[in-house]
Formats: structure tokens, C-alpha cells, sequence
């Protein structure tokens, strides 16, 4: 698990981590605090669909008050962008969750080359490991939840998080889909703080108190 007071970027596998796939390759910067203007790589895998750049900004317009010394969960990370830009701007610490081999090895390069210090990154599906937290070492006042739009899962996810002991109360919770969320998707204890749409993609910060 991270350790909250020395330089921890541990990377905790599953699959076959081995397996030779070439991948092309692509890049999103930072657009933030300490470590603005940072490129990150990242390969160009099936679902994998960094957050924009505009939607970021106005996501941690949100949360500007929020960010700093809160430790992050980043569901879904795929190119690990938003987690890396919370640390950039005075995060305490990221957990990155995200099931594609060599994504999750790719935020690995990231997170080392950038020396963030309280990065952990778990290879394994989402609700795996949501489903091992019986007993969590820390909770987390911010999530990122941006999964793949074609499987269906930000309901599952949503409920599954809400009834688990990761998060801190208050706790805000970020939320990108492909189709507008319903009221009855979403759990009865978060509340809606704002909304978004950017062309297809629609976006949301709850809040569970």
C-alpha cells in the first residue's frame, strides 16, 4: 500500500505482465501546477480515452479548493492524467486502479520519471479491487471515475464504491460518461455539485457527506 511520508511508487500487478504487444503510442500534457506542462506517454489500448484537456481544466476549476493534501483514488486511470494533475496541484498522495497491463505500466514510467512521491498503481480490474478494500488503510476525499463508455459499468462502480469504506465524509466524486446519467444510476447518499457536457461526453462532480 502507498506510504504517506516517503517516495512510494509501488505497482501492483496481475496477468500476465510479460506478454510482448506493441502498442502505439501517444501523449497528454499537464496543464497545471508543479508539474505543468509534463507530457505524459501512454499507449493506445481499446477503451483507453484520456479526459480533454478543456474537460480537466474545468473539473479542477471545481475542485480547486479541494485538491490540496487530499489523498485521490483514480478509477479507470488509463493514461493516469487526472490522478498526476491532482498530485501536480497539491494532492497528498494517488492511488491509480486500472486493469490494462501496459497502461498501468505506462503511469508506472510516468510516475517515475516525474518523482511522484505516494503513487501506488494497482493492475486489476475495478471492481476487483474495490472488492478486496474490506478493511482500507486510508480513505480518499477525491475519485476519479472515467471507465470505458461502452461497458456500462458507472452504475455498478458508483453503487459498489458508495457501499464500501473508502470513502472520506465529505467525499467528491468525479464522474465521465458517454450518455447522461439518470438521478435513480446513481447512489441515494451523493448529491449532484455540478454538471458538464463537452460534445458526446457528459461530466459530473457528486458529493457523498
Amino acid at each position: 500500500m502507498m506510504q504517506p511520508t516517503a517516495l512510494a511508487s509501488t505497482f501492483t500487478p496481475s496477468g500476465d505482465m510479460n506478454r510482448k504487444t506493441a502498442h502505439r503510442r501517444s501523449s497528454v500534457r499537464i496543464i497545471g501546477g508543479s508539474l505543468r506542462k509534463s507530457k505524459l506517454d501512454f499507449p493506445e489500448v481499446a477503451g483507453l480515452r484520456p479526459t480533454a484537456e478543456k474537460t480537466r481544466e474545468t473539473l479542477f476549476n471545481w475542485i480547486r479548493n479541494e485538491v490540496h493534501g487530499e489523498y485521490c483514488l483514480d478509477l479507470f486511470a488509463g493514461s493516469g492524467a487526472l490522478g498526476v494533475e491532482a498530485f501536480s496541484r497539491g494532492a497528498e498522495g494517488v492511488v491509480f486502479v486500472e486493469v490494462n497491463a501496459a497502461a498501468s505500466g505506462a503511469i508506472l514510467q510516468n510516475v517515475e520519471r516525474l518523482n511522484i512521491c505516494n503513487a501506488e498503481i494497482n493492475c486489476i480490474d475495478v471492481c476487483q479491487w474495490i472488492g478486496q478494500q474490506k478493511n482500507p488503510l486510508r480513505q480518499f476525499g477525491l475519485v476519479f471515475l472515467d471507465p470505458p463508455f461502452a461497458d456500462n459499468l458507472i452504475s455498478k462502480v458508483c453503487r459498489q464504491l458508495a457501499n464500501s469504506r473508502l470513502l472520506k465524509r465529505p467525499c467528491r466524486i468525479y464522474v465521465e460518461s458517454g450518455t447522461p446519467l439518470d438521478a435513480g444510476e446513481m447512489p441515494a447518499s451523493w448529491s449532484m455539485l455540478k454538471s458538464k457536457r463537452a460534445g458526446s461526453v457528459a461530466y459530473y462532480l457528486y458529493l457523498q457527506e
